[in-house]
């Protein structure tokens, strides 16, 4: 019995033993495995430090041949990794662009430059099973986020409300300087100083001489036609014998391409004639002649010269009121950076047709309702409703979509138009003509009603020039049916600004946008 007890006791102690030595295996076990994590979690890290490394690098490269690419030849230089190699750059983010495509699994580093991506760029980003294999195009109907030419003529902030023409704010300029003074600067870069403001006053008065086919072409017209389409008449007519444009039919030579001097020369002919036709057809349709230009006045003196506004108290001399206020009215319109009619005339002018012939597709632009003509849309809307009383209803109407609201709202500004508080300072220097059209009262209840409605104010709608720039010209005694004509031969000199940098300043590029096609595409071994 003492042996079996003894036997027993062995036992216990050798799986007491043996419990232990199989505890300390597993803690042993689990010291190891944790060794093991360790060691390779450190690898790991080790393994992925060295590869982002060498990948930042390959990227930096990257982006280096495609800034370099620029900066030499003007091509892009064509490099491409599979998507899962090329990372993120995070220390030139600024800089560049990476998209990767992922139907080819290829991604691409594209440079941007002030804010903007060069359209030739996303170009060369192909899928070969597309259609013809034509690179990647960027869809933007009515050009809501497309740039199209570099400039440094006019600036604007729509979400703060600001204008800027070349180093100027717009508020400076409309307080400081006159409407000459401004389009000299818009042209040539510069205020001009007495003398040169002299010379620029002498060579437009100069050129406001209508030839005779010119005027028997407006006079042609019934006196209720339209005035834009007369302009276009008498601009076409002016173009049929002008110097640039006959040289350019005779010659493949470019007639203005790099020529300062022709370019220059052009510009004058182009606003004297502008200026000139509005006048004819002005006092065409009110059966009265033109009055000759004076050679010492200022541009806008011998634009109201020409229509016939003498000055009460000496009718020798052009009506000083409407002067004083088209030269500061005018400022406001005189550019706005890439607008419709702008990019209409400088379409034209790619192809490297003469400057007078590109206003014509200027004009046609500019009296379009969702334009120029927005103007005297305004004015007819305020006609139409007659009273403040009646607004209400218009702003439902506009709310159900059932009417359109001229004069409110604009593509840019996601603010009030900064140009609204100047008209506006204006209008209260006239206030004693203004205020006797019963049609001002209509505007400013539209305005206090849109102000305070949630459907305005959700979408940043807010008063434009529009809607109060009427008031000004028919204060001043013009007649709705000029205001447009008005308007676009204020915007004339920033056109030409715009085309003068063009021509001297960017070279040719021919304007050619790009079509989605949405048909069925043949197959080459197709006969039609």
């Amino acid at each position: 019995m003492a042996s079996r007890a003894t036997t027993i006791c062995l036992l216990s102690y050798l799986l007491q033993i043996l419990g232990i030595a199989i505890r300390m295996g597993k803690i042993i076990s689990g010291y190891l495995d944790f060794a093991r994590y360790v060691g390779k979690m450190i690898t790991t890290m080790v393994f992925l430090c060295v590869r982002q490394v060498a990948m930042q690098s390959l990227s930096i490269v990257t982006a280096g041949l495609h800034i370099l690419s620029r900066l030499g030849n003007n091509t892009w230089t064509s490099l491409q990794l599979p998507g899962r190699f090329l990372q993120p750059i995070t220390d030139i983010s600024s800089g560049t662009l990476t998209v990767r495509d992922n139907r080819t699994d290829l991604q691409y580093l594209i440079p941007i430059t002030q804010n903007a991506i060069d359209a030739v760029d996303v170009g060369r980003i192909v899928d070969p099973s597309h259609q013809s294999q034509s690179g990647l195009r960027v869809f933007d109907p009515g050009y809501l986020n497309t740039a199209c030419i570099k400039s440094n003529i006019t600036f604007i902030d729509g979400q703060r409300g600001y204008i800027q023409y070349r180093q100027f704010s717009i508020e400076y300029l409309f307080e400081n300087h006159d409407y000459e003074e401004v389009i000299y600067l818009l042209i040539w870069g510069k205020l001009p100083d007495k003398p040169e403001k002299e010379h620029f006053q002498r060579k437009l008065a100069a050129s406001c001489v209508p030839p005779e086919h010119v005027v028997r072409t407006i006079a042609s017209f019934s006196r209720d036609s339209s005035t834009s389409t007369m302009m276009i008449a008498g601009i076409a007519a002016y173009a049929s014998q002008d110097e640039g444009a006959i040289s350019i039919m005779g010659s493949a030579r470019p007639a203005y391409l790099g020529r300062a001097g022709h370019v220059d020369a052009a510009i004058i002919r182009c606003m004297s004639a502008l200026a000139t036709v509005v006048a004819l057809v002005y006092c065409h349709k009110r059966g009265k002649d033109l009055t000759p230009a004076h050679p010492s006045d200022s541009f806008v003196a011998n634009v109201v010269r020409m229509m016939g506004f003498r000055d009460k108290r000496s009718s020798a001399l052009p009506d000083v009121g409407i002067q004083r206020c088209l030269e500061k009215l005018w400022i406001l319109y005189a550019d706005h950076e890439m607008t419709n009619s702008t990019a209409a005339f400088l379409h034209a002018a790619s192809t490297l047709t003469d400057p007078l012939s590109c206003c014509i597709s200027a004009i046609v632009s500019g009296y379009g309702p969702l334009h120029g003509g927005a103007i005297d849309l305004a004015y007819k809307t305020f006609e139409k409703i007659k009273t403040p009383n009646e607004v209400c209803s218009l702003i439902t109407a506009v709310k159900t979509n059932k009417q359109r609201l001229y004069g409110y709202g604009h593509r840019i500004y996601k603010t009030v138009d900064p140009r609204v508080k100047l008209i506006h300072r204006m209008i209260d220097q006239h206030r004693d003509k203004v205020e006797s059209n019963p049609m001002l009262a209509v505007a400013l209840e539209i305005d206090r009603v849109a102000n305070d409605d949630e459907y305005f104010t959700s979408r940043n709608l807010k008063a434009n020039a529009d809607l109060y720039g009427c008031f000004l010209y028919t204060a001043m005694g013009f007649e709705t049916d000029i205001i447009v004509a008005m308007a676009s031969l204020s915007r004339a000199a920033g056109v030409l600004a715009h085309w003068r940098e063009a021509m001297l300043e960017r070279g040719p590029a021919l304007w050619r946008p790009k079509q989605i096609f949405t048909g069925k595409v043949l197959s080459p071994t197709v006969k039609t």
